[in-house]
């Protein structure tokens, strides 16, 4: 260990380890035969959660325990939360107390009550009897401990909050804003425990079925060695750059989050060699600590993983996955682009050396790595052509020919991998550092790509459910992990093939340990959220929250995202990620969309959702309690607190972005083709580097203030030409409300009109008005066209009235909050129909002739200051 100068302590190795192991696995590791038995505890969750995600699960399981899977997956996260982490700091370590024991089998025994209990719940229609209410009221109570202790104590305190809520929700000292008429015990543990409201809910059930695989097979590809492989490829290719370890640390961080859903994890796994490393060539401790917050914690939002939230998201927006990840992809790689051009910059700036003495071409780099990562992409979906051929080939046989094919090509892999040695971790402190050849390791893992082939050939191409196709990416690593070291020692003419397959046996096992270990506390998050989750269906606080923020923001939505984002900011400083999304995207997603309807803005869902998400994941950043910062902290022996600053600024982008596309949704690529896809691509990238380079205060050379300002302006420009164009053509012409009807029979289908509507509010009676997109479809005349959507409309004492949309209709849930039956009728307010006007894409030409005027002043400046310096 070393002291550091900024004052802080660095942690050894083991120091780390232990550190990661109390956030994300439990700190606790009793010997002897109750850490075995802790083991096979582990291990026979994830071997259970595997089988659930089967094909076979409905042959191989039970009825009733496929049916009741999310009660035996909380009750094994809540004996392992007891078992593994420690009460208090004081609490010992290595044995379990004996009230941890008792309180370790009574919160499994509760869990799975519901399933002990099933029939008598179903004969009493989900109604807690007074055996049930106190049963479930313990199971509360031991739950929020289990997630104090797993999570930190903001997470049980904000649930009890809630609880309390639901409970005293009609008392005076309750602010009469948010005022309710309460409920008895009966009621609210039949909502929150018995039913599937509340813990048992949504949040709980993606842990159960998708979550969990996941997590396992980020752990199994980090035991086989996938993560080790990332950071020396990314290292390679760009050690030997200026600023090269802080750009491979982000490269190699972006590769570790594909497979890792833990930030904090990600710090001290990629931080350990590249901190260091980046130290070693100029970087301050606090930068460089800071260069690996911001690029671990972005490693939540890059697909397909994304923590757990991608998961969640569907479940709650009511898209497909692969809907949610394309929404997800753009933003997740401009921003991590950004964060590659903000370390050049430091190094550019601060005339950092390069490391080593390899002589490397930028642009070639930049070429091979983009062709690199074409290429994968390409192979991802180009593997579907021979697919088919082979299904149309032999159909009945097609899954065992592709099975072999797929053995084949691993072990070709294989082959290739066995004639360079093993990688080993390097030392970052060594007195001379050498590089990885890039032309030689990548031979060694290139069998770790299968796996992820097979993964996003299910999810993208086939369109399997994210649980099946992460089955069979894991069942892949299975075989890779017993396979992999013995198959290698064959093809290397060793003798100890035998001690080889019992060292992958081992991996398999540890691997296996460590995702159900990693799951604890996601586990336990979304159960708790759903004590949230369950007190907003069951008191309409939502609504009232809807109240709040609109009198809080006065309407403005601008306002009201700052407000959001602020939330959860604060909720995320003592929350996991995907609690925080949880609880403020239940609480504010549906607010944001209701209010922003309400000014004009018609919001889409997802890009709500990804909003709060994009903010939680900052409170990792975030002082005072930015984990990952303090994590980068222990590494680097900076100061945490600067640390938490110095990433918090160059995480601006990551802030900047869910604003940009709240209002400018090309960017999350809704409704948008295949070249206008790339064309946003482009612009966007071109988009967050001008924005990085204003706020860095260096484009070519240092930048003056005015060209600071015009760079954030053209970086505005570039993220929203509707805002300009806006300014010198109206986006929308206005439709003769009596001639509604016949524009809407004369419009050609996929036109958007955008409906204004007053009328009554179901709730409280007040008349409000709501901004509505109708997109018209098929039909021959405008009424059949609007009877599609669920609308009849007409004309009626001088007003346009709009009677009750069917059931099942689309227009039927989005106009559900009106009163059809109130003394005032529903009616059109203005009809404003899409205007014929010139592209917004024009906006680019001033803005980047703008970009090109300031690069030729600041190239003249730089060729004089070079010049005076020579």
């Amino acid at each position: 260990m070393t002291e550091d100068k900024a004052g802080g302590r660095q942690l050894s190795e083991e120091e780390l380890q232990e550190l990661v192991a109390a956030t994300d696995a439990g700190g606790r590791n009793p010997v002897g035969p109750v850490g075995t038995m802790l083991a096979v505890i582990a291990f026979v969750w994830s071997a259970f959660q595997v089988i659930l995600a089967s094909p076979i699960s409905n042959n191989v399981l039970p009825g009733d325990i496929v049916n009741n899977s999310r009660q035996i997956h909380l009750a094994f996260a809540i004996f392992l939360a007891f078992m593994a982490y420690p009460a208090l700091a004081s609490s010992p370590r290595h044995r379990i107390p004996v009230q941890d024991w008792i309180m370790a089998l009574v919160g499994a025994f509760i869990a799975l009550y519901g399933f002990f209990f099933y029939e008598k719940i179903v004969a009493s229609g989900g109604l807690a009897d007074d055996t049930d209410k106190w049963v479930a009221l313990i199971g509360l109570i031991l739950l929020f401990e289990a997630a104090r202790r797993a999570l930190g104590p903001a997470m049980a305190v904000i649930a009890t909050i809630f609880l309390l809520y639901v409970f005293f929700g009609s008392s005076e000292w309750v602010p009469e804003v948010i005022r309710w008429k309460g409920a008895t015990l009966k009621k609210a543990m039949s909502h929150m425990w018995i039913t599937s409201e509340g813990v048992f809910g949504i949040a709980l059930g993606v842990s159960t079925k998708f979550v969990f695989l996941f997590v396992l097979f980020g752990a199994l590809l980090e035991k086989a060695g996938a993560g080790n492989y990332f950071i020396k490829m990314a290292f390679g290719a760009l050690g030997a750059l200026r600023g090269g370890p802080a750009k491979a640390a982000v490269v190699g961080s972006a590769a570790t989050g594909l497979i890792s859903g833990s930030s904090i994890a990600n710090v001290v796994t990629t931080g350990t060699f590249t901190i260091p490393l980046m130290k070693r060539v100029g970087f301050s401790s606090e930068k460089a600590g800071a260069v690996e917050v911001a690029s671990s914690v972005n490693g939540q939002i890059m697909p397909p993983v994304m923590g757990a939230a991608a998961f969640l998201m569907v479940e709650y927006v009511g898209i497909s996955y692969v809907e949610v990840i394309k929404h997800a992809f753009l933003p997740a790689v401009i921003s991590y682009i950004a964060l590659v051009y903000i370390v050049h910059l430091e190094a550019v700036k601060n005339r950092m050396p390069t490391l080593g003495d390899k002589a490397v071409n930028l642009g070639r780099t930049i070429g091979g790595m983009a062709l690199f990562f074409a290429g994968f992409a390409a192979l991802c979906y180009g593997v579907q052509y021979p697919v088919r051929w082979i299904v149309a080939m032999v159909p009945e046989g097609a899954g065992w020919v592709l099975a072999l094919l797929t053995l084949v090509a691993y072990v070709a892999l294989l082959w290739l991998a066995a004639q360079e040695p093993d990688l080993e971790s390097d030392d970052p402190n060594a007195p001379q550092v050498e590089l990885p050849d890039v032309s030689h390791i990548y031979k060694t893992g290139l069998y770790y790509l299968l796996p992820i082939i097979v993964l996003v050939y299910f999810l993208m191409i086939e369109q399997k459910s994210p649980g099946l196709s992460a089955f069979w990416a894991t069942f892949l690593l299975f075989f890779i992990l017993l396979t992999q070291r013995p198959i290698k020692a064959v093809f290397r003419g060793e003798s100890e093939v035998a001690n080889a397959f019992r060292a992958g046996v081992t991996d398999f096992v540890h691997g296996m340990i460590d995702g159900a270990r990693n799951m604890i506390g996601i586990a336990l998050a979304t159960a708790t959220a759903g004590v949230i989750v369950g007190t907003v269906t069951l008191t309409g606080v939502g609504q009232v929250m809807a109240d709040l923020v609109e009198f809080l923001s006065g309407g403005n939505l601008i306002l009201m995202l700052v407000f959001v984002a602020l939330l959860s900011l604060v909720l995320g400083m003592g929350l996991p990620t995907t609690a925080n999304y949880i609880v403020v995207s239940s609480l504010m997603a549906g607010v944001v969309v209701q209010l922003g309807a309400q000014s004009g803005l018609i919001v889409p869902l997802i890009a709500v959702h990804l909003f709060v998400f994009y903010f939680g994941i900052m409170a990792d950043v975030t002082p005072p309690v930015g984990l990952a910062s303090f994590a980068a902290a222990a590494v680097s022996g900076g100061d945490a607190i600067r640390t938490g600053f110095v990433a918090f600024f160059y995480s601006l982008r990551t802030v900047a972005l869910p604003f940009v596309f709240i209002f400018n949704t090309d960017l999350l690529l809704i409704d948008v083709g295949w070249v206008q896809g790339i064309i946003v691509f482009v612009v966007s990238t071109v988009g967050i580097l001008v924005f990085t380079a204003g706020t860095m205060g260096w484009f070519v050379t240092r930048s003056r203030i005015w060209e600071t300002v015009a760079l954030l302006l053209i970086a505005f420009a570039l993220f929203r030409p509707g805002f300009f164009m806006d300014q010198v053509q109206d986006p929308w012409r206005e439709v003769p409300l009596d001639r509604f009807v016949e524009e809407v029979g004369a419009a050609a289908p996929g036109t958007q009109m955008r409906l204004v509507v007053a009328g009554p509010d179901f709730d409280t009676g007040n008349m409000k008005e709501t901004h509505f997109t109708l997109e018209i479809g098929e039909g021959a005349t405008g009424d059949e066209r609007l009877e599609a959507l669920g609308l009849v409309v007409f004309e009626e004492d001088g007003l346009m009235k709009i009677e009750e949309p069917f059931p099942g209709k689309p227009f039927f849930e989005k106009m559900q909050n009106y009163d059809f039956y109130g003394d005032d009728p529903v009616h059109l307010v203005s009809v404003l129909e899409e205007a014929d006007r010139l592209p917004k894409e024009l906006v680019f030409i001033p803005a980047l002739l703008l970009l090109g005027l300031i690069a030729w002043l600041q190239s003249r400046r730089a060729a004089r200051t070079e010049e005076a310096m020579a």
